[in-house]
């Protein structure tokens, strides 16, 4: 099972995952993915964050590979990790950094005939 580290920026709330150098960027695509037995000592690095009040709340988040990148598997956390839904324009996925655009319905509401 591969998952991901997540957290909230204490500074301003902002939704940012543990990367490869055990640092926290705001891209989910700049996460480090981790395979089983590696989760636990990357959860206990993201408690030293917490402790020097970097981040607050880190746990992990399963994910799953589609189409050759990692998205997460549960809604919740594609929302967490792209923004808004009702507001496309705004969050990551105006930034570019959500995990795929594919998750969130068109801007568009198709015309229905009567």
């Amino acid at each position: 099972m591969s998952q991901i580290v997540t957290a909230n920026r204490l500074a301003d709330g902002v939704v940012v995952f543990q990367d490869v150098d055990g640092g926290w960027a705001e891209d989910f695509a700049r996460a480090a993915i981790y395979e089983d037995a590696a989760v636990k000592p990357a959860l206990a690095l993201a408690g030293e964050a917490v402790a020097r009040s970097v981040i607050v709340d880190p746990y992990g988040v399963e994910v799953e590979l589609r189409n050759g990148h990692f998205i997460p598997k549960s809604l919740r956390e594609a929302i967490r990790a792209s923004g808004p839904t009702v507001r496309r324009d705004l969050g990551k996925q105006a930034q570019g950094q959500a995990p795929i655009p594919a998750l969130h319905a068109p801007t568009e509401t198709p015309h229905v005939p009567l």
